[in-house]
This record gives structure tokens, sequence and C-alpha cells, in this order.
């Protein structure tokens, strides 16, 4: 499925297990961020220990546990964990022996957000479908 607005992209990521890793940078048409949905088989690590020299990254854990490495330090991480982790920061990541590790990652230059939703969001009078219904 992809599907396309004047003022928005959707797509589809499909069967994830299959492919380890997708991206939506281009499928979506991203220009402030670039995000990924990711699955570590049960075991199986990031090969290698990466940083970034101007972006962040925000990892949302999504299902399944594992563990993360960062800066020398290892900590447990399970569905619901979030974690930040600067440019600089030396990063890896890897499931649990038993199961599967899927997870989000979020990629933005540091420094670069400059609103948050409260002072950027603006309530419009159109409505869906679903707030047109009486009592919403």
């Amino acid at each position: 499925m992809k599907n396309s607005g004047q003022n928005y992209n959707v797509t589809a990521i499909g069967d994830i297990s299959a492919r380890g890793r997708v991206t939506l940078h281009d499928a979506l048409g991203l220009t402030g961020s670039e995000i990924s949905i990711n699955e570590l088989p049960p075991g199986a690590s990031v090969p290698f220990v990466h940083a970034h020299k101007r972006n962040e990254e925000v990892y949302i854990v999504v299902q399944g546990r594992g563990r993360f490495y960062v800066d020398g330090e290892e900590f447990a991480i399970a569905e619901g964990s979030v974690v930040r982790v600067a440019p600089s920061g030396a990063r890896c990541l890897a499931a649990d022996p038993h199961t599967p590790l899927r997870y989000i990652c979020i990629q933005t230059e540091t420094g670069s957000l400059v609103q948050f939703t409260e002072n950027d969001g603006v309530i419009l009078d159109s409505k869906p479908t679903w707030l047109q219904q009486p009592g919403a």
C-alpha cells in the first residue's frame, strides 16, 4: 500500500522479519528526520558499534527484549523502552537469545527542534467522519 496526497504520504512496511530493516526516508519523503523499523532475530546483534557526526537517535522498543550498549555501558531493554543517544555516543544493540527484538529508530539533527506540539499545533474546523457523529 502506498498513497500520497498534497500534504501526506502513506506506505506499508510489509513483513519486517524477512528484511530486518526498512527505512522510511524515501518512501514518505521525509525532510526533517530519518525513521527506520528494525528487527533483530533472537540472539542477533547489530554487527558494529557506531556514532554519528550530527544526528541524535531515539530507539523505541516495540517488541521483545535485548541489550543496549552506549559508551561502554550495557543495560537491558524491553518492549516500551525508549533510549536517546547523542551523536557522539558509541552505540550497539542485541536481541535476547530467545526472542526477536523489534524497534523503531528516529534520527534527527541535534538541536534542530525549535518548537513543540503545544506551540505549533493549530485546531481546525474541518472534521473526519468519526468526529461528525452526535456526541463527538
